[in-house]
């Protein structure tokens, strides 16, 4: 456990604006695309994966972003991280991953888990793209993140880890979204591994901010400018050891594995929602307003990160 900075909001969240209207929008239509349309994203599902991995360049090229591929053979089909840079001004050499998977779970289209992510990834690359960063900053959709690839070679974020630290490239800084379109208001609705409950509220209505020990600094700034953002929307963090289930969860693992510092952005995903990993983890299930207000909060964190 560390002291965070701020303090969670608390009270009723207000109608969102113009502008946080059309971003709803945009962030429904991507989730909606990913789970709806194009549905269960994995190597056993190649061609959706494939589509999956079109719609998202696309929509990064729409913005007027130049995306590469880092491809490489799982299971004798070719996958491909996709990147988005934009290069740092005055410490171009320390490094911002803003990453979040874009295949699905087997048997599931992977709404909350995790086209939510993939969403807030686009509007986030989207909202930078006029942003003049001090640090390199870089937008990275990660595939194979989900089961029978998780932790193992042919994991999307494994491998685009281990390439950095061969190249020495100094990440100073990584961000996993994942699973962040669920809320409840009912007391009860939200668990959590052995200790944690003794700390945290059992409303699972905050998005939550989760580090391993060695990347607790890095966990304080970005709550920190969450909360510092000026976005009313409840947010609560914890540094706990990596073996405590949920932890390592996703995408940072990968980068904890070669001594990054790395944190992950959740709804707590099967802490909270009923529909984890299951064909019902559809796009109804995801409030899209309160999603809204956390990938503001979230261009606020990349702000932050990124040394603007």
């Amino acid at each position: 456990m560390v002291i965070l900075p701020g303090e969670s909001y608390r009270g009723a969240l207000p109608p969102l604006e113009r502008e946080e209207l059309q971003l709803r929008d945009r962030l429904r239509q991507h989730v909606v695309q990913l789970s709806g349309t194009i549905g269960e994203r994995n190597v056993a599902h190649y061609d959706s994966l494939v589509k999956s991995a079109e719609y998202v360049k696309a929509e990064l090229r729409k913005a007027g972003l130049s995306v590469s591929e880092q491809p490489f053979a799982a299971d004798g089909k070719v996958v491909a991280n996709l990147e988005v840079e934009m290069k740092g001004t005055t410490e171009a050499q320390e490094i911002v991953v803003i990453g979040a998977h874009y295949d699905s779970a087997p048997g599931t289209p992977g709404a909350d888990d995790n086209a939510s992510g993939v969403a807030a990834l686009l509007e986030l690359a989207r909202q930078c793209t006029n942003l003049r960063p001090a640090r390199t900053v870089r937008f990275v959709a990660f595939v194979n993140e989900e089961a029978p690839y998780f932790q193992g070679e042919e994991m999307g974020s494994v491998v685009y880890a281990q390439r950095a630290k061969e190249r020495r490239e100094k990440i100073v800084g990584m961000v996993s979204l994942e699973t962040i379109g669920y809320y409840a208001d009912q007391p009860g609705s939200q668990r959590y591994p052995a200790p944690l409950s003794h700390f945290y509220p059992d409303t699972g209505n905050f998005i939550g901010f989760v580090s391993n020990w060695n990347s607790q600094s890095l966990l304080r700034q970005a709550i920190g400018a969450f909360r510092r953002g000026g976005v009313k929307f409840p947010s609560e963090g914890v540094a706990a050891p990596a073996g405590i289930p949920g932890i390592g969860w996703s995408d940072q693992w990968s980068f904890w594995q070669q001594g990054y510092p790395a944190l992950m952005v959740t709804d707590t995903a099967p802490f909270r929602y009923p529909h984890y990993h299951e064909p019902s983890d559809t796009p109804d299930r995801i409030d899209y307003g309160r999603m809204t207000r956390v990938v503001q909060g979230l261009g606020k964190v990349v702000e932050e990160l990124a040394g603007k």
